[in-house]
């Protein structure tokens, strides 16, 4: 292809380069599961939910067992604004349940995202601002310690505006564009943002770390998260959270490397849908968990029903071959099958063997379609007999 010298990489590395992560070779528990799909992966849908088709995501999710749901960003869409109004109106967050709200570093956004949350029994008010490179320069053509100033002036009205609000609340902070910041300089402004806030062990803020547009490989990503966690002030009573993008095809290994580099929170969405190429696919990197002996904490045991639910409410189809693959990890005889006598004496074990139990439901749900296009996959040379249920 032409023109490729007009490209360059454009992510920086930390000053200070440990790689302790790498020395770790599993994930040891699951991290705090945070679903954007009300938010990051609606907004990137043709035509968004509407208030009924949100109100049946959201319970869909609690069902699920999520414990940290972003409903919106109330401040830019009246729909998303009646949709946090609803919930707490109609009571409808359980006592387990924290919402979370996006909102910009300005102050007039700010103030209606109060207006949106108030009553709620908690809610995580989210701040944003970038921080980038470009943006500064081309974009707010803004020096860093305005950058930063704008950041703290955020976190000062919310702190203000949480004070004089009906409602519990936590706050997060993202520097967005983080792969475009250079590292030390996006960890400053987090530390100034926290110097506000002054987390305690009784409320905890969290640091969001969002891969806004992915351009690094994960191992670069996993090391410039090890240098935040490192560097973070008041670290014991910072949640360090990750939002990968999937830009570069790599949001589950971005989620993953970072909850080995220590990350405690992941947000993402359920099949990965979101902005330009999606969001983090939780599901993979709950069931990756899972296989491996681990509890995601979240329950996916009725697949069928949550895909039914997700293409009928977001109007995108789940590929068949996503749910192939964790259907082949889970029941790994079928890339080594020898005969349809092997496979019903599996199918008997199955059916009673915990590992095996929770993907019955996608047995029977994709059934023969799953048979043949395992039988022509490149992970067997075997192709696999038909088979007769």
């Amino acid at each position: 292809m032409k023109n490729v010298n007009k490209y360059e990489r454009q992510y920086f590395m930390p000053p200070v380069c440990e790689y302790d992560w790498a020395k770790k070779d599993h994930i040891e528990k699951a991290p705090i599961w945070c679903s954007v799909d009300l938010r990051d992966g609606n907004q990137a849908l043709i035509e968004p939910m509407s208030l009924d088709e949100k109100l049946e995501f959201f319970q869909m999710l609690v069902d699920i067992g999520f414990k940290e749901i972003e409903v919106g960003f109330p401040a830019a869409s009246e729909t998303e604004f009646i949709f946090m109004r609803t919930l707490i109106e109609r009571d409808m967050i359980p006592d387990d349940v924290t919402v979370q709200v996006l909102t910009q570093a300005r102050e007039h956004i700010i103030k209606k995202t109060f207006e949106a949350v108030k009553g709620a029994p908690h809610a995580v008010i989210h701040l944003y601002n970038s921080t980038s490179v470009a943006q500064r320069e081309q974009v707010f053509k803004k020096s860093k310690e305005q950058i930063k100033q704008l950041a703290v002036d955020g976190a000062e009205l919310l702190k203000k505006l949480a004070d004089e609000t009906e409602g519990d609340f936590s706050f997060e902070y993202s520097p967005e564009s983080f792969h475009g910041t250079e590292v030390d300089y996006a960890v400053e402004v987090c530390n100034a943002v926290l110097d506000v806030w002054q987390p305690s062990a009784q409320n905890k803020a969290i640091i969001n770390i969002p891969a806004t547009v992915e351009t690094a490989m994960p191992h670069v990503f996993a090391t410039q998260i090890e240098y935040v966690s490192k560097n973070l002030k008041y670290r014991d009573n910072v949640v360090l959270s990750l939002h990968p993008h999937n830009d570069r095809g790599c949001g589950v290994s971005d989620a993953e490397l970072g909850l080995l580099a220590g990350a405690d929170r992941i947000e993402g969405t359920l099949f990965g849908n979101g902005e330009r190429t999606g969001n983090v696919d939780i599901i993979t990197v709950a069931m990756n968990m899972y296989s491996y002996g681990i509890d995601p904490q979240l329950d996916f045991s009725n697949m069928p029903h949550i895909r039914e639910v997700y293409e009928r409410l977001t109007r995108m189809q789940v590929n068949d071959r996503q749910l192939v693959i964790w259907y082949s990890l889970h029941f790994p005889v079928l890339i080594r099958m020898r005969s349809p006598k092997v496979w019903r004496g599996e199918k008997r074990r199955s059916l009673t063997h915990g590992q095996f139990h929770i993907f019955q439901s996608i047995r029977w749900m994709l059934a023969e379609r799953t048979i043949l296009m395992l039988s022509v996959s490149t992970a067997s040379p075997v192709r696999v007999e038909s088979v007769t249920y």
